[in-house]
């Protein structure tokens, strides 16, 4: 309470004063849930002059951070330790303390149930935890994916269940997270933030916030408006990853190479964006959101047959895969899958990271070993699998060595992830076959008759 005390003291809670703080950098930035969207924002924010309070159920990620150690494979250290020394990162697995921050960033997950329904329970666990504590002059905003009117329709009815009263008392926005993990180009501080309020005033207050550590805020006008654009960033993106798929099929048939047309098309400067096919869809966006709006759909009476079409398509990838590795072990070698031993190349979503949710590696293992098969796995970034509620059985294998001479032992290996740290030139001098999902070798500039597409 001490926090709370002190900030009531600072002013009379109003949104007049929350925004001269703001303006001012003298807030305290709260960011709930430090994971792959909430620790980039504690640095973005810390690293403009701002002070932030992380907050966390899992210790383990407080305790890292007061050593100044990041857990996250594309962050270093050497982003965490100086914010730490100088006081402008802290964080604590303590919810008490929500009351202290004068905006509080909500940056937790939004998975899908086992019947492609939204799973809001990370967000109403959150803000059950905030309500005890709000307090009169907060700024709340939610980051996590989720269908257009979760802020106002979820978020706020909890919220206001304490007494105070949205857009008097205190202050609720949506601001969609924009992370891209491992892309070197685009970080948190340089991209800009869509920002989303139901009061012009609230609007002013969360642009105030972001304004300091991003390039620049776009405004739309409602909280929903907000949700909706991210969605549909998304949304493209599946649509597009589908329709590239689907084109590696069809070119395919037709002995066409798929990556040489898309090189070709690219060269045309203006009506065209590359999109590349690949074993199917991972991380914790794209294969999940589409299906935010297609539920919300339902409610008003639409039927979203183009997302639930690139859906269709996109999961449907991983079984291409393993029949064209099967194909591909009976033309080289004169056998099938049963009884093969297959290493998989990478098991995170995508290259040079370490997050493996939703990854397309964790299906296709499954897949090959119901087929008769050995499958081990090879990922420079993934040394454990973690355990998922879809794919339990994989939980704790472990990453074999890197070993070109142990590679010859497997009857083929199946690239899913292209990491650039692996050595595509020496897989292919010691590998019977690669059947090659993503283009990797050749890209790395491997030309050899065991590199397989698929």
């Amino acid at each position: 309470m001490h926090g709370m005390q002190s900030n009531m003291a600072k002013d009379d809670g109003s949104a007049q004063a929350l925004g001269e703080r703001l303006r001012q950098r003298t807030a305290l930035i709260g960011v709930i849930g430090l994971g792959y969207v909430g620790l980039p924002i504690c640095i973005a924010a810390g690293e403009s002059g701002s002070k932030v309070l992380g907050f966390d159920v899992d210790p383990a990620k407080p305790d890292a951070l007061a050593q100044g150690k990041s857990y996250l494979k594309h962050i270093p250290d050497e982003r965490i330790a100086p914010l730490i020394a100088s006081g402008h990162l802290t964080a604590t697995t303590d919810f008490t303390r929500l009351s202290e921050p004068d905006a509080l960033l909500i940056c937790v997950p939004t998975p899908l149930t086992a019947h492609l329904d939204p799973d809001l329970s990370f967000i109403i666990s959150t803000a059950n935890a905030i309500t005890p504590h709000l307090r009169r002059g907060q700024l709340v905003v939610l980051e996590s994916t989720t269908y257009p009117g979760t802020t106002k329709e979820v978020l706020r009815p909890i919220l206001e269940a304490g007494g105070l009263v949205c857009d008097r008392d205190f202050f609720l926005a949506f601001s969609p997270e924009r992370e891209d993990p491992g892309n070197l180009e685009f970080s948190t501080s340089r991209i800009p933030k869509v920002v989303g309020a139901d009061s012009p005033e609230t609007m002013d207050l969360a642009a105030s916030l972001y304004d300091h550590f991003v390039p620049s805020t776009v405004k739309v006008s409602s909280s929903a408006a907000a949700e909706a654009s991210k969605l549909t960033e998304n949304i493209f993106r599946a649509v597009n990853i589908a329709l590239v798929n689907e084109l590696k099929l069809v070119y395919g048939a037709m002995g066409i190479d798929v990556w040489e047309v898309i090189e070709a098309a690219k060269s045309k400067p203006f009506g065209f964006m590359p999109f590349y096919p690949g074993p199917g869809l991972g991380g914790h966006c794209i294969p999940i959101d589409p299906f935010y709006l297609t539920w919300k759909a339902r409610e008003f009476g639409v039927t979203t047959r183009f997302i639930e079409l690139a859906g269709q398509i996109n999961s449907s990838m991983p079984l291409h895969v393993v029949t064209e590795l099967a194909r591909a072990l009976d033309a080289t070698a004169g056998r099938g899958l049963n009884g093969a031993r297959i290493l998989v190349l990478g098991v995170a979503y995508k290259k040079n990271v370490d997050d493996t949710r939703e990854s397309p590696a964790l299906r296709l293992i499954e897949m090959i070993e119901a087929r008769g098969a050995e499958a081990r796995f090879y990922d420079p970034f993934v040394s454990v699998i973690p355990e998922t509620r879809e794919h339990k059985s994989l939980s704790g294998r472990r990453s074999e060595a890197w070993d070109v001479a142990g590679i010859e032992s497997y009857d083929a290996v199946l690239v899913v992830t292209d990491h650039d740290e692996v050595d595509y030139a020496a897989l292919a001098r010691h590998a019977k076959l690669i059947v090659d999902t993503r283009n990797a070798c050749r890209r790395a500039g491997v030309t050899s008759v065991n590199v397989v597409p698929a």
